[in-house]
């Protein structure tokens, strides 16, 4: 990261996260689809992670994130901006952008069925070593 780059802060509020469905794919034997409603309160931020192997759609449907994939440059979706990750891809910074909005995000997974059937649900968001303690004490 740059040295202009915003660093993870584990003094920010995490987001919540719901589920909102969760499918075997038919037509894709193996697969599965899995959508997340992402919450970000205000000033939000959540630590760098990957996704267990995963293929994810996001999609702003309000407020704006900050968002950096790899060593692709740090980029502000709003509503309505979409992103793609592919399988291994590291989200360095995934934060609400606003410091005095919530922040919703839409986040579709295709993921390999086993991944979720083995490890659960919790086996789709892998977060970097250093920080998992803050998000095992949430």
């Amino acid at each position: 990261m740059s040295p202009n780059e915003p660093v993870y802060d584990r003094s920010r509020p995490l987001p919540s996260r719901q589920v909102l469905y969760q499918y075997e794919l038919a037509n894709s034997p193996g697969k599965s689809i899995i959508a997340f409603r992402v919450t970000f309160p205000r000033n939000g931020s959540f630590p760098p992670h990957r996704h267990g192997g995963a293929s994810v759609i996001g999609y702003v449907l309000e407020g704006a994130v900050l968002n950096k994939m790899n060593d692709e440059p740090v980029k502000v979706l709003a509503a309505g901006e979409t992103w793609y990750e592919a399988p291994g891809c590291h989200h360095m910074v995934f934060d609400n952008h606003l410091a005095t909005e919530q922040t919703t995000v839409l986040a579709n997974y295709v993921v390999d069925t086993d991944v979720v059937t083995e490890g659960g649900l919790a086996a789709l968001t892998v977060v970097d070593e250093e920080f998992r303690n803050v998000v095992a004490s949430s």
